[in-house]
């Protein structure tokens, strides 16, 4: 293969370059000539010896062997592919992580870095408001292993350290938060963990974890924030059209082997078709996609700001948001421009009655707008709607969600790439009839 030698250093160029021409110096795939990356459909791969197949074997999963920049040897999918292996490293380069392991969906990937950071007797300490399917996985099955969760207020990292046993091996939380859109201070929560952890053995040492699906990595990195480990859903922003499903966990170099070899035994492996769509229409749009989506958001957010019928708006660009200087400190862009991205939340003024205004605005949308659409997937180029409080957040507690701020009329809006003077006058049509 011959080597491509730019005249500048892969580090030289902007992020938003980068995620559209890929690792040029990739050792995943012996290819040199593709403009568009190929895809690989194949779940075994032919060994020309015995030696070379039981070498394979002796690689897999090792940290030394998967950033040496040698070109790995595959043997069947469920172990390593090469579409996948180069979507990984453009998403271990955006997110500023060392390694990235791609799993079939959010939930998997969420469910394989608890599962390698934690043992029977730990347990996870998480923001009280998560989002459901993370929630159920935390209520209904991490206790079944012997892990407890508890659920606390990280929205005060100053009185976190008083949650911390020493059973705690795990601090979980999105920020921003699905889907009331307030911020935990990451950086915050990493002084919190390296206070307690500087009386503990590495082993039982407290861990970061944070979900980034919300922002993506082009308008927040939380592993430069502080996290241990970052998770994220392809699904969303990341895929940004709706046509793929896919997850992925981003960290340092010492979790490769662990994670990796969890994705062998456990399953929930990325498709490489699917790879495939991340890699070459999701990454090299995201930058372009997410910079117009804000944009639409911050006008979306403005206007219902100003809507008689609107009691309140979540929207880190809005110039009510409450948390304004940390979202300016901790969502930018690679360039370090703010990002508030391109999800809002509001809260309708309400009336006691059987269905609650916010339910027959969505249900009026999904009837007679064109431009905004009723689905639970958020990021993609349609602008989504959906009611968190009996759609997406159903697994947890009514009491629970009322008490930690979540609202019977609080709306989702995940705003795509329609022309926002039709987004409005869908939303301003709707107001008008509840």
């Amino acid at each position: 293969m011959e080597t491509r030698k730019p005249h500048r250093k892969k580090e030289d160029y902007r992020l938003r370059t980068h995620l559209i021409h890929g690792n040029y110096d990739s050792k995943k795939w012996d290819y040199n000539h593709h403009v568009v990356p190929p895809v690989s459909h194949t779940t075994a791969y032919r060994l020309s010896s015995l030696e070379r197949g039981a070498r394979g074997f002796v690689q897999f999963a090792s940290a030394d062997e998967a950033l040496s920049g040698h070109i790995p040897i595959y043997i069947y999918d469920r172990l390593d592919e090469p579409t996948r292996s180069m979507l990984e490293e453009n998403l271990a380069y955006a997110e500023g992580g060392e390694i990235c392991v791609t799993f079939a969906s959010g939930m998997a990937s969420i469910s394989a870095a608890l599962g390698t950071a934690l043992r029977q007797g730990q347990e996870v300490v998480a923001h009280r408001i998560l989002y459901g399917c993370t929630y159920s996985l935390m209520t209904n099955w991490l206790p079944r292993f012997g892990v407890q969760v508890r659920f606390v207020d990280f929205l005060h990292p100053e009185s976190l350290a008083a949650e911390i046993t020493p059973a705690t091996r795990v601090l979980y939380f999105e920020t921003p938060i699905n889907p009331t859109m307030e911020l935990i201070d990451i950086a915050a929560v990493r002084r919190v963990a390296d206070q307690v952890n500087a009386g503990r053995e590495e082993k039982d040492r407290v861990l970061v974890i944070v979900d980034n699906t919300f922002a993506t990595p082009y308008c927040q990195r939380p592993l430069r924030l502080g996290a241990d480990i970052v998770v994220e859903s392809l699904t969303k922003g990341l895929g940004g059209f709706g046509t793929d499903m896919g997850g992925a966990v981003i960290a340092s170099r010492d979790w490769y082997n662990s994670v990796m070899l969890f994705r062998k035994d456990v399953g929930g492996i990325l498709s490489p078709r699917s790879a495939w769509g991340v890699l070459v229409y999701g990454l090299p749009t995201l930058a372009t996609r997410m910079t117009n989506m804000q944009k639409t958001a911050q006008r979306v957010a403005d206007f219902l700001c100003k809507h008689p019928k609107v009691a309140s708006v979540s929207y880190p660009g809005a110039e009510s948001f409450s948390q304004k200087a940390l979202a300016r400190q901790q969502m930018i862009n690679p360039d370090g421009k703010f990002a508030p991205g391109s999800m809002v939340y509001f809260v309708l003024k309400g009336e006691n009655a059987k269905q609650t205004r916010a339910e027959k605005l969505v249900d009026y949308l999904a009837e007679h707008a064109y431009s905004i659409t009723l689905a639970v997937s958020l990021g993609q180029i349609k602008t989504l709607i959906e009611h968190p409080f009996s759609m997406t957040h159903a697994a947890l507690p009514d009491e629970q969600k009322r008490a930690f701020g979540m609202h019977p009329e609080g709306v989702r809006l995940s705003i795509g790439l329609e022309d926002w003077h039709d987004i409005i006058r869908d939303l301003e049509l709707a107001l008008e009839r509840v």
